[in-house]
């Protein structure tokens, strides 16, 4: 078996989504790898990774919404808000997403579905530089 690993970089603006789907389909070209697995890991606690929609922005507009009713910002049943009022919402919503996933590698490219794409979603009012780290198998 033969593994390959790359940290991406990237950058957020605030809360939000931020494709990656080409970001990672380079890395999985670059491995040399043409049957396998990328795992996708990003290494902070008030971001995460999905899977959805990348044809129409509305999904992820209307999947903000839904993340806002669940974990919203400044309850005031949280204790842990030593980064401001956004801080322990995003938290939770990480914690109901996830901070990683694993594609499909298949002809050298990611298995991913007609509308699919990886997005970075990041938690937080500010903006941040994220480490996420991609590794492929095969």
């Amino acid at each position: 078996m033969t593994t390959h690993q790359h940290v991406l970089s990237i950058t957020t603006r605030g809360r939000g989504t931020r494709e990656m789907t080409d970001a990672v389909a380079t890395v999985v070209r670059d491995s040399g790898i043409t049957t396998g697995l990328c795992h996708v890991f990003v290494q902070h606690t008030s971001c995460s990774l999905t899977i959805t929609e990348n044809a129409d922005p509305d999904v992820r507009r209307d999947l903000e919404t839904v993340m806002s009713r669940l974990a919203p910002d400044g309850d005031p049943a949280y204790r842990h808000d030593l980064e401001g009022p956004d801080d322990m919402a995003a938290h939770a919503r990480a914690v109901l997403t996830d901070t990683s996933l694993t594609v499909p590698v298949g002809d050298a490219r990611l298995r991913l579905g007609t509308w699919q794409g990886i997005y970075l979603w990041e938690h937080r009012t500010q903006g941040a530089t994220r480490s996420v780290v991609v590794t492929v198998m095969g």
